[in-house]
């Protein structure tokens, strides 16, 4: 189904992207078996990535996003791809913080001082890589700054995670704007009354989604939030498409993994562990080798000479 709306205004100011990920961020709460909080920070990472995978020219292009910091979260990285598919972890998935002054999850809290990473391989001959400094942990506000900083390009990311009472995901979404070059300067300031006065996105999607009875409702979430903008400005959609949840991970993929490996740690799986079970990190899949898999690994690569 399609879940991502990409637009430009009347005026041809700014392009939008707009995700409703709702479902997929409930799948992935349940492959980790993730915290309210854990959620909602890997939620919001996972969702922004796959906007950004939409965003590529091909889709073979990946680009990565790496949330780093000294908090309790420690790391939360997501790769997608040109076809909106991605995948992702955050490196503590059982993450608990008291709630904030407001009554919200303390995603910036979880993160602390620490940086993001952003990799685009595009087919050059070596990837692009942007870093900054976190500027609040809250993701969003994080990757609004990456956006000007690294790529000097004027945008605003608004993300939202909301989970119900059972733990589950209610309501996941996010948006991307971005000014083009020839942007109309009254653009600039109807933008910033508009993202002033909007509501918490996650609050807009749980809504419409009741009103729609979980329908197609991506069309009314867009209409919401520019509903109060100069007619001139409103969006035009151009293009409607898709991010899932998807792991490449595979067998022969690890088998490649543990060719790389010494001979001193491929011998003593053999000889003290009797075999190897390796977890994906991304969709936690098990995979095991057997003794003899591993004695046919270190053959291969020649330990056995």
């Amino acid at each position: 189904m399609k879940n991502v709306i990409v637009g430009i205004d009347k005026s041809k100011s700014f392009r939008i992207y707009l995700t409703i990920t709702t479902g997929m961020v409930e799948e992935v709460r349940k492959i980790h078996e993730t915290t309210p909080l854990s959620t909602a920070i890997l939620g919001r990472v996972l969702t922004v990535t796959g906007l950004m995978g939409i965003m590529l020219k091909n889709e073979k292009d990946k680009v990565t996003v790496q949330f780093k910091g000294e908090g309790l979260a420690k790391e939360v990285l997501a790769t997608a791809n040109g076809k909106g598919e991605v995948k992702g972890y955050v490196s503590n998935s059982k993450l608990e913080l008291p709630l904030k002054e407001n009554g919200k999850l303390d995603v910036g809290g979880s993160l602390g001082i620490g940086e993001l990473t952003v990799i685009k391989d595009i087919g050059l001959k070596e990837p692009y890589l942007g870093k900054i400094a976190l500027v609040s942990g809250e993701i969003a506000e994080d990757l609004t700054a990456y956006f000007y900083i690294s790529e000097q390009q004027n945008s605003s990311v608004n993300l939202g995670v909301m989970v119900g009472q059972d733990c589950s995901v209610t309501a996941s979404g996010g948006m991307i704007i971005q000014m083009l070059p020839d942007y109309n300067e009254e653009s600039v300031l109807a933008l910033e009354n508009m993202l002033e006065e909007m509501e918490p996105i996650s609050k807009i999607i749980a809504e419409e989604s009741l009103k729609s009875c979980g329908k197609d409702y991506l069309k009314n979430v867009l209409n919401r939030i520019f509903n109060n903008i100069d007619d001139e400005f409103k969006p035009e959609i151009l293009d409607e498409k898709e991010i899932k949840w998807k792991c490449d991970c595979s067998k022969d993929r690890y088998y490649k993994g543990l060719m790389t490996l010494n001979k001193t740690d491929l011998t003593e799986m053999i000889e003290e562990d009797n075999g190897a079970e390796i977890v994906c990190q991304f969709c936690r899949k098990k995979y095991y080798f057997s003794k003899e898999e591993l004695e046919q690994i270190r053959k291969e690569v020649g330990y056995d000479n």
